[in-house]
């Protein structure tokens, strides 16, 4: 067992810091980068830390997770399927009927304002649907 998964004491947000430390490569670099996107696109995002050890940002309800492998950092979308995309930034999982999927790869950039965009839709989505099942309940 990794020494994060065994500090259950630890935060979410604790975590996440220290699965970008250990990487400490280009993954780490660009996980960082993300989740620091992520925050400024939803200021009230909470960090959690699911299925022994991976990364999740939510919003009433799950918005993506960050998951690091050997050669890529995939921002997968709960509810994808359900997003916009204009910008074209989904390039995996794309036959599913509910996630989306970025994939990047060392040396790939991404466009900050085009997932921001994504991560503020996503939110939106979210809580909208919050909403409904609030006033359904009655």
């Amino acid at each position: 067992m990794r020494q994060s998964e065994s500090q259950n004491q630890n935060s979410p947000s604790q975590m996440i810091d220290e699965r970008i430390s250990e990487l400490g490569d280009w993954r780490g670099t660009m996980l960082s980068l993300l989740r620091a996107w992520i925050k400024q696109a939803d200021p009230e995002v909470v960090e959690e830390w699911k299925w022994r050890g991976v990364p999740v940002w939510a919003h009433d309800g799950m918005i993506c997770t960050g998951e690091t492998y050997k050669s890529v950092v995939k921002l997968t979308f709960a509810k994808g399927a359900s997003l916009d995309d204009p910008s074209g930034l989904f390039n995996s999982s794309l036959d599913g009927n509910t996630r989306r999927a970025i994939d990047v790869h060392e040396g790939e950039t991404i466009d900050e304002g085009a997932l921001k965009a994504l991560i503020r839709a996503a939110v939106t989505l979210n809580t909208s649907r919050a909403r409904g099942k609030t006033k359904s309940r009655g």
